[in-house]
């Protein structure tokens, strides 16, 4: 044991050298929508949109997509028992598109999400109700604090049908207003890009190195319904990852793409709806194993903030001498390149990289965070509670 705390410095130089690589080959390798020639035919596309107390998002959202330059499609948002002005301002809308005799008041529906029922999640109940209602051979599901592009579905589409895809996911834009909000929102893309290898997920269809966003999710109908749907997935709150999980474990073919000249979203309002948003979030991708959550968490936590604290003190004159100085350097200037490949591609601003240690020591706090809500049963999620998990070792 003394021995792997004397050469911990040499395995995290080489465990930080191998995050680069993986960083290094998604930036290169994640495609955007635009990069495919455009399909000479489109299918008939359901967006579905779930909205629950979205008052200050669902309209913007909801004109975004139906100005898509797209032939056959349809907007279908369901109103889950929201308890601010989501449903009048849903109407309005409607109203104001038919007394302009708007022809996008044709595709747009407005449902009423039915009680939900016992073992399921919210969102849950609300997608797959929307799922039925839907008469698309593609169904597009996005979240209502989105705004898309008016060319997003014609180029999404066409990626689709390039790839020869049943899955296709992608990453927004992601805005951040509040330093709150920049610190701890960009540490996800920053986590995707250096920790899962996208090509490696692809060609060995290995399931687990695979992540999908809730954010965007444009399935072909008949993969979709063949994996059990929402249904499938009814009560895990990770259900974008569990969804891709099971395209993939299913045999059918899943795409990760970068959708931030297309897509962008605020999803958070602040730093502690963000807090909260990855609180309940966070123990679930780890599909509830503690073990793993817990050594994964502690080693990455050492790996990039004990390197950035020797090269502080060390800059104050407080040099640690249990901790090579060169090899702190170097696993900082390693780091520095991760966080830049992620924020670059992700679309953030680079300045932002200098702060990595700060941002990585408030997720990880978050992370325990999310651990000790979801084990206690104090989760909850836009005044719903969330039921405690079956966690295993």
């Amino acid at each position: 044991m003394s021995g792997y705390f004397e050469n911990q410095p040499q395995v995290i130089v080489v465990f930080l050298a191998l995050g680069l690589l993986t960083a290094l080959s998604n930036y290169f390798s994640i495609r955007r929508f635009d990069q495919y020639p455009r399909a000479s035919a489109f299918p008939r596309v359901s967006v579905l949109i779930p909205a629950r107390n979205e008052a200050a998002n669902i309209e913007a959202c909801v004109r975004s997509l139906l100005e898509q330059d797209y032939p056959d499609y349809e907007v279908i948002v369901l109103d889950d028992h929201s308890e601010d002005e989501t449903r009048l301002i849903l109407n309005r809308l409607v109203q104001s598109l038919r007394r302009a005799s708007d022809s996008a008041s044709e595709r747009l529906r407005v449902l009423d999400g039915r009680p939900l029922p016992d073992g399921w999640l919210g969102k849950h109940w609300a997608c797959h109700q929307l799922a039925q209602a839907a008469t698309g051979e593609l169904l597009l599901f996005t979240d209502a604090d989105t705004r898309h592009a008016p060319n997003m579905l014609r180029d999404s589409v066409s990626a689709l049908l390039a790839e020869r895809a049943d899955l296709i996911t992608a990453f927004p834009r992601e805005e951040a207003v509040t330093w709150g909000e920049k610190l701890i929102i960009p540490v996800i893309g920053f986590g995707v890009f250096s920790f899962l290898p996208v090509t490696l997920a692809r060609w060995l269809r290995w399931a687990g190195l695979s992540v999908t966003i809730g954010q965007f999710m444009l399935f072909r109908r008949a993969a979709f319904e063949a994996i059990g749907g929402y249904e499938a997935v009814r009560n895990h709150l990770v259900d974008d990852v569990m969804l891709g999980r099971r395209i993939i474990q299913h045999g059918f073919t899943w795409r990760l793409m970068d959708g931030t000249r297309h897509v962008s979203c605020r999803m958070y309002r602040g730093f502690w709806q963000a807090v909260d948003g990855f609180t309940k979030n966070i123990f679930a991708f780890f599909d509830y194993r503690l073990s793993l959550f817990v050594i994964a968490w502690a080693w990455m936590a050492v790996t990039f903030l004990a390197p950035a604290f020797v090269v502080a003190a060390h800059a104050v004159n407080l040099p640690v001498d249990s901790y090579p100085y060169p090899l702190a350097c170097l696993a900082v200037i390693e780091s520095l390149a991760m966080w830049a490949l992620a924020y670059d591609r992700f679309r953030v601003p680079l300045y932002l990289v200098f702060f990595y240690p700060v941002s990585f020591g408030l997720f990880v706090l978050i992370a325990f965070r999310s651990l000790v809500y979801t084990l206690l049963g104090q989760s909850t999620w836009k005044g719903r509670e969330l039921a405690p998990p079956v966690w295993k070792w």
